[in-house]
């Protein structure tokens, strides 16, 4: 066995904190449109687009200050409007380099391995204050 590359093996799973699983539970099904794959009393696990995240119960909670998981769409103006019908606010940004407009950024350069030369992103909070994110990859 190779130890030197035991990680890049191991599948990358995002978890995110719930001071109030029912609550978190409602969040996720009433206003994302996500249903548990798995449930259990400590934790709730999703599927989307073949990867996994977990909600689990936490007496701590996340700062928000950063974004804590984020989801790549096609259509991010659909998504947005959608989630905002739904209820979801979504985050205002004004600082230098970087504007949302109506919700939604324009974000020069992406990430290396994304090959596009830009995203458009929008972030709104869950009901246990984690940031999450929105991003539409710009060709």
């Amino acid at each position: 066995m190779d130890d030197t590359n035991l990680l890049a093996r191991g599948r990358v799973a995002t978890r995110l904190p719930a001071q109030d699983l029912d609550r978190a539970r409602r969040f996720y099904t009433e206003v994302l449109g996500l249903e548990p794959v798995d449930e259990r009393p400590g934790g709730l696990l999703y599927r989307c687009g073949g990867t996994d995240f977990a909600v689990f119960r936490s007496a701590g909670a996340s700062p928000g200050t950063f974004t804590q998981m984020a989801w790549e769409v096609e259509d991010i103006e659909a998504v947005v409007a959608e989630l905002r019908r739904r209820g979801v606010v979504f985050e205002e940004i004004d600082q230098p380099g970087f504007h949302t407009r109506d919700g939604i950024a324009e974000i020069d350069g992406n990430y290396p391995s994304k090959g596009a030369r830009g995203e458009r992103a929008a972030w709104f909070r869950d009901s246990e204050g984690n940031l999450m994110g929105i991003g539409e990859p710009v060709r």
